[in-house]
């Protein structure tokens, strides 16, 4: 990094203790805008970096509910508006354990450029709670989103903010949260996306991301005059982007051999075929199983424990020859990542936010291999969202093939943009900078536009 990078990393790391995923988020970033600020020495002088940094606002507020046995719970709410630049805040909400205003930083930080990459006019958001919705009863969970919007409410709006799912926050969720914006504001608008088709929701969203992460895989392997056909892919996670990413998969000819949850994975060298995968959805999305389930249902799978000691993750230590992580942050270390590059991976699309470590990400680029960091191959969900917003503003339903259409091209066009934007700056073939440069542009040159706001 250059030595205005380096001091504006350990700036921001001094202004915001305690969030090391933000800072990770940050350091990515500023390596590759190393490059662009020295050309363009005006976005330092209008400070864009340190604005960008900084969320427009944070809103945090508790969520007090009844659980059923009529004990009182409370739980944390965030919503991190960080950017609209380009357009309104858009981002997910997440439910889970490990949620932080930190970690809600990062993924809003990492939004703001994924939303750039699209094409479309969003600006970066993210939100969520603390609150875990697995074990809980439906009527649990209701009572819980129900709390949760009759805060968060008063903040969104189709033209201000529009949040959609994330881990935790599936079809069910989003459905009470709906359900209860609508009650306190008497109107029926696109303000969450990830809606039930028959209430305003769109066809391919729930697969986009899956579907999304697998096109940008596709479209890295025609650099190299290759296809998917044939290949061996290790896929982590077991949700709804690991689930679509296996589909596709099938789809394009390649193999899925592995599928993860919090508690171990499974290795299935036959693959994972649609009967499989069936399963593999009724166990998640109904049942709400653990995928050690499909290693007692089929013949021949391997079914590894997590163990929370390992200074590695073995689903990653299979031969293969791509990698699609699609469970969390930081799932690929640098022994993961060394331990991909041996066994013969050479091209790794994320579908998760930043499931590389900064070292893992350092492996993949020497080693030369195509890796594509997930603010530009997981762009696929959120650019749906996207579309589900433009459907919901003129009162249409496109068709399948249609939304499945526009987002294969606009995932052509995010690839596009990162090859292009890596070789206009020096570096050719890598998708870090491309990503991160690509999408900092637009938003740094709406910014400049915009005045001191």
């Amino acid at each position: 990094m250059s030595s205005y990078a380096n001091e504006f990393v350990a700036k921001v790391k001094a202004r915001n203790p305690a969030e090391p995923e933000f800072h990770q988020a940050v350091q990515e970033v500023a390596e590759s805008l190393s490059l662009v600020l020295e050309r363009h020495p005006e976005y330092r002088s209008a400070k864009i970096m340190e604005r960008v940094v900084e969320p427009e606002r944070v809103i945090m507020f508790r969520v007090p509910w009844l659980d059923d046995r009529n004990d009182v719970q409370v739980n944390r709410g965030f919503r991190i508006e960080m950017n609209s630049a380009i357009g309104p805040y858009k981002g997910g909400l997440r439910f889970h354990p490990s949620v932080t205003l930190g970690i809600l930083k990062f993924l809003a930080f990492e939004q703001v450029f994924k939303n750039s990459l699209t094409t479309l006019p969003m600006g970066g958001g993210k939100g969520g709670s603390d609150f875990d919705p697995k074990g809980k009863s439906d009527s649990e969970v209701m009572r819980f989103c129900q709390s949760f919007m009759t805060e968060l409410f008063r903040h969104i709006g189709p033209d201000t903010d529009v949040p959609a799912g994330d881990i935790g926050v599936g079809g069910r969720e989003i459905g009470y949260l709906f359900g209860q914006y609508k009650r306190l504001r008497n109107e029926f608008t696109g303000v969450l996306t990830g809606k039930g088709l028959n209430w305003g929701g769109s066809l391919i969203r729930p697969e986009a991301t899956g579907y999304g992460a697998v096109y940008f895989a596709a479209e890295m392997l025609t650099t190299r005059k290759k296809t998917l056909e044939g290949k061996t892919c290790l896929v982590s996670g077991s949700g709804n982007v690991a689930q679509y990413t296996v589909e596709k998969i099938q789809q394009l000819g390649g193999k899925a051999v592995t599928l993860s949850d919090s508690n171990g994975y499974i290795y299935d060298p036959e693959g994972i075929d649609k009967k499989k995968l069936d399963f593999v959805m009724e166990l998640k999305n109904v049942k709400r199983g653990r995928i050690k389930e499909y290693a007692d249902k089929f013949k021949g799978v391997t079914y590894t424990p997590l163990d929370q000691n390992s200074d590695h993750n073995p689903l990653w230590n299979h031969k293969a020859d791509c990698a699609f992580p699609s469970a969390t942050q930081n799932e690929i270390n640098g022994k993961d990542a060394h331990n991909l590059v041996r066994n013969g991976v050479y091209v790794v699309s994320e579908g998760a936010n930043m499931p590389t470590t900064l070292d893992g990400v350092k492996v993949f680029l020497d080693a030369g291999i195509l890796y594509a960091p997930g603010k530009a191959s997981n762009a696929g969900g959120v650019a749906t969202s996207g579309l589900e917003m433009s459907q919901n503003s003129m009162r249409l339903l496109w068709t399948r093939e249609e939304v499945d259409n526009r987002l294969h091209l606009i995932m052509k066009n995010i690839h596009k943009t990162c090859v292009d934007t890596a070789e206009r700056f020096g570096t050719p073939g890598n998708y870090v900078n491309g990503a991160n440069i690509g999408g900092f542009l637009k938003v740094a040159d709406a910014m400049m536009d915009q005045g001191l706001v």
